[in-house]
């Protein structure tokens, strides 16, 4: 498995309701069902705006995966820099993202190799890379914000390329929330071909993510998306 970094982009928005304050979750990386891994995140009140750390370790055949983020956003949930240090099978990669007026800078560094990328503006960033619950849940935010509209992604591989985000809306289910009901709402986001089902609670929160790696999934620790009995389909629009 290659390790893939990404920055999703959208409009940037006031934080309606302290949205970007005090957001934390504790996850499960499963394959199949089997749990193979830890993903954490949270967020915190910071200086000019928000702190965010996310730690992932995963330990498979085939796999030893281990990744520390921490970025600075602005209230408005605009980056202002972001740093990752990740080790996939023994192999270091370090990233940093950095905007100024004009442009995004990322520094790669990986396999021995580093180079540096100029990236087009889009304002308010959301740094994202393999099995980070944080940044999913920011994207479900921004996506609230923004009424699914005008998201971007930025995929740090080779020289970098930009690619429009696609978060379609589908109808809620039901599951359950440290063995109380909750109203599951379930969105698909395709970023360059990739899919990834995302399930959220009433506060757009991230309760479950099915990723684009086969059988990969991050599901919140006490909760449980209740079986739909035939695949959601679209609201009528």
């Amino acid at each position: 498995m290659v390790f893939a970094g990404t920055l999703v982009l959208a409009p940037a928005q006031p934080d309606a309701g302290g949205k970007g304050a005090g957001r934390a979750g504790s996850f499960t990386v499963s394959q199949h069902g089997k749990a193979v891994g830890t993903a954490e995140f949270t967020v915190t009140p910071a200086a000019r705006g928000y702190s965010s750390t996310s730690v992932v370790r995963v330990s498979m055949q085939g796999l030893e995966y281990s990744l520390s983020k921490t970025e600075t956003l602005l209230g408005d949930n605009r980056l202002r820099h972001a740093q990752l240090s990740a080790a996939v099978n023994g192999s270091a990669v370090n990233v940093i993202a950095t905007p100024d007026a004009t442009q995004i800078l990322i520094n790669i560094s990986a396999n021995g190799h580093s180079s540096t990328t100029s990236l087009a503006l889009h304002s308010g960033a959301v740094f994202v890379a393999d099995f980070d619950p944080g940044a999913l849940d920011t994207l479900l935010a921004l996506g609230a914000a923004s009424n699914n509209r005008d998201l971007w992604a930025i995929v740090p591989k080779g020289a970098g390329t930009v690619a429009a985000v696609v978060l379609a809306t589908y109808a809620d289910e039901q599951g359950t929330l440290d063995g109380k009901p909750v109203t599951v709402h379930h969105l698909v986001a395709t970023i360059g071909g990739a899919v990834t089902d995302l399930f959220s609670g009433p506060e757009n929160e991230l309760l479950q993510a099915e990723l684009p790696q086969p059988g990969f999934a991050l599901v919140r620790k006490g909760f449980v998306l209740t079986p739909s009995v035939k695949p959601g389909a679209p609201p009528e629009q």
